[in-house]
Formats: C-alpha cells, sequence, structure tokens
C-alpha cells in the first residue's frame, strides 16, 4: 500500500490524463475508459509496494491498455459487431454541396477509412511494438523521449522503430494510398 494519500495523489494527477487516453483509445469507449482508470488506479493503490517506482508510468499504461483491449474483446462478443454509425454524425453538418458531391466525398472518406484500419491493424499483427510505438507518439501524442521512457528503450531507439514502420507503410501500402490520392 502507498504509505501516504498524499503521494498516491501526486502519482494520480500525474498520470490520470495518460491511463484515461490510452484506456479510450483501446476501448474506443469514454465511459468504459473512466472504469478502466478508476481500476487501474485501484490496481496500483494496493500492489504499490511490489512495483519498481521507476515502472510506475509504464506500468499504468500497461495496465490500462490490456483491461481496455479486455473489455474491447468482451463487448465484441456480447454484441454482433454491427457498423457503428458514423454517417449519423455527417447528417448534423449543414448541406453546403451538391448531393453528387457530398456523396462522392462520403465515399471516399470510407475508403480512407477503411485503408486506414487496415494499416492500423497490420501494424498491430506485424508488430506489436511498432503498434505500441505509434499509439504513443501519433494518437496519444505524448513526447518520444515519454514514449520511449514508457516503453524501455532508448529514444534512438523509438526513433530506429518509427522510421522501420513509416518505411514498411509505405512499402506495403504505398500504391494504394498513391492510387486512392490521384483519383481526386
Amino acid at each position: 500500500m502507498l504509505t501516504g494519500s498524499r503521494e498516491f495523489n501526486e502519482i494520480y494527477e500525474k498520470y490520470k490524463n495518460l491511463v484515461l487516453k490510452a484506456a479510450y483509445i483501446y476501448s474506443g469507449d469514454y465511459e468504459a475508459s473512466e472504469d478502466i482508470t478508476q481500476d487501474t488506479f485501484l490496481k496500483l493503490y494496493i500492489g504499490y509496494d511490489k512495483l519498481k517506482k521507476d515502472n510506475i508510468p509504464s506500468w499504468l499504461y500497461t495496465t490500462a491498455k490490456n483491461a481496455a483491449l479486455n473489455f474491447k474483446k468482451k463487448q465484441e462478443r456480447e454484441i454482433l459487431d454491427c457498423d457503428r454509425d458514423e454517417d449519423a454524425t455527417a447528417a448534423d453538418e449543414p448541406v453546403t454541396e451538391s448531393a453528387e458531391e457530398e456523396f462522392l466525398k462520403q465515399i471516399e472518406e470510407d475508403e480512407n477509412r477503411k485503408l486506414h484500419r487496415r494499416i492500423v491493424s497490420a501494424i498491430r499483427d506485424y508488430n506489436p511494438r511498432w503498434y505500441d510505438a505509434m499509439i504513443l507518439v501519433y494518437y496519444m501524442e505524448l513526447p518520444q523521449a515519454k514514449a520511449a521512457e514508457m516503453m524501455g528503450i532508448r529514444v534512438q531507439t523509438l526513433h530506429a522503430m518509427l522510421h522501420r514502420m513509416k518505411k514498411w507503410i509505405r512499402k506495403k501500402y504505398g500504391v494504394e494510398y498513391e492510387e486512392m490520392n490521384r483519383e481526386r
């Protein structure tokens, strides 16, 4: 257990947004990410004596990530994965283009989203370390030094990892991406 509530409060204030953001990115559900954040800090409070103090940020991130992935897996089992209604937000926007232009724009956005999802999924399957680095740096917008620290690697190693990931993406999806953008 933590020796005092002041020490726990300092850790909580310092890392609560990181844990919440990680939980949200991996679960896709804000309410669930709040619960995951709460559970993560409860686990920290209970098992604090067993942890190395230097590993707290990476432990928090990993615990939140795993809890969010478990939540998402459970949700997919409970509910048939119907495509979430992404078009509902578009219906609220004022109409400024012709119906044909809006339709074509919607198709293009859908194709971009599908390609993006395929790329992210392929990265996750091909190299989970690249995936973690990508999430921390590009989605959670953490400084690269902080992301490297959380992953337990040097910043130079993180740079090399991100560079190899980008090179792999260009090699595997470059032609498809260029063709999609050329059609505009």
